[in-house]
């Protein structure tokens, strides 16, 4: 994942001023799996670790709507990428729902310019711009659903994981294509 992302990712975690996120998935999405196994969890870690992707879920989103709203894209991948925001809308909405069903409160979204910015869309000029930032947080968002499997505490939300982890692959595996780029040369290539 691009460092470029890593801040404005983190920049999700935080709702109305308190952190929204457990030390084990932090730990996770830190790449500190050492932190991860040491912190207790429970319904209340779900939750924090739901909101990190539901945060994930927003940045993309919002990202495909930079792209689209950029006319930077031709119309075939103008209606793909709107094809892959629909697909985040519609994770957004499960994972709003699982973590009201938890009892928790899912963090909100920020603004399109806030986007704007932490995703520096102005720097996009052309076509292979948006499809490597999207591909970018496309890969981030794999290799996050992949990390924090072990860490849920209810095996259906592991599941769940599993199944957003496929669709952000599925996205991830179309763009590279569609920039050219080769697949993954070796086995086990995500969630690294």
């Amino acid at each position: 994942m691009s460092t470029l992302i890593q801040p404005a990712r983190r920049g999700f975690l935080s709702t109305s001023g308190k952190t929204a996120l457990s030390v084990a998935a932090l730990g996770l999405l830190a790449g500190r799996s050492d932190l991860a196994s040491a912190a207790s969890g429970n319904a209340a870690g779900d939750v924090a670790i739901l909101n990190v992707a539901l945060g994930l879920e927003h940045e993309a989103i919002n990202a495909y709507q930079l792209g689209a709203g950029s006319g930077l894209l031709q119309k075939p991948v103008l209606d793909v990428a709107v094809l892959f925001q629909s697909h985040h809308k519609g994770h957004r909405d499960a994972l709003i729902a699982t973590i009201e069903k938890l009892g928790g409160t899912p963090v909100k979204e920020k603004s399109l310019d806030e986007y704007a910015r932490a995703l520096k869309a102005d720097t996009l000029k052309n076509q292979a711009d948006v499809l490597s930032l999207a591909a970018r947080l496309e890969l981030g968002a794999t290799n996050a659903y992949l990390g924090v499997i072990p860490s849920f505490k209810d095996a259906q939300l592991a599941q769940v994981a599993g199944r957003l982890a496929a669709d952000e692959t599925m996205h991830w595996t179309a763009l590279s294509s569609a920039l050219g780029r080769s697949l993954p040369g070796g086995a086990l290539s995500f969630g690294a």
